[in-house]
């Protein structure tokens, strides 16, 4: 039987040591998050923003525990200068998930203008990260990605796209 993307996930974190999961509520990653809650292994909590989570995962890093960011993209938006001032510029592996939304049919049309700059923006802080698409992929790429993160000691992203998730499933009514 063929496992699905969050208990991949699931798996390989567990496989990393790492426990610290604030997260910041997302329908795409709801199925993580209700592994994660349910296996005594993991702190799990709601963070009220993106900023805060990172900075959580950032001290739980200098005091010896491992976590890891749970968002969706548009909560990518606001972290250009917490990334920048903490974790790239003092070498701490904060480890984001980012459950890919402004694409493959968005209708909101603010998670298409940040899905739009987040590449760049990781990019322009020299912050490694890949697009997960694939089951096949899932457990290489993320587990590869946690352990350049913690042995350089530098921020890494893990973007998974909807063709690995299912993305948002929303219909637009059309008002005739």
């Amino acid at each position: 039987m063929e496992r699905a993307w969050h208990q991949i996930a699931l798996d390989v974190l567990k496989a990393n040591e790492v426990r610290l999961i604030p997260y910041v509520p997302d329908n795409v990653l709801k199925p993580l998050i209700a592994a994660l809650h349910a296996d005594p292994y993991f702190h799990a909590f709601t963070v009220a923003r993106e900023e805060e989570a990172v900075g959580i995962v950032a001290g739980a890093w200098m005091a010896g525990t491992k976590g890891m960011v749970l968002m969706q993209t548009s909560g990518f938006a606001t972290l250009a200068n917490v990334l920048a001032s903490l974790p790239c510029a003092f070498q701490i592996p904060v480890l984001l998930m980012v459950s890919e939304r402004g694409t493959m049919g968005e209708f909101n049309q603010g998670q298409a203008a940040v899905w739009r700059t987040m590449r760049p923006t990781l990019e322009a802080l020299a912050m490694e990260h890949h697009v997960i698409t694939r089951q096949d992929e899932c457990e290489f790429i993320m587990d590869r990605t946690i352990r350049q993160a913690h042995l350089t000691q530098l921020p890494a992203a893990l973007i998974l796209s909807p063709l690995l998730t299912g993305g948002k499933a929303v219909t637009r009514q059309v008002v005739a």
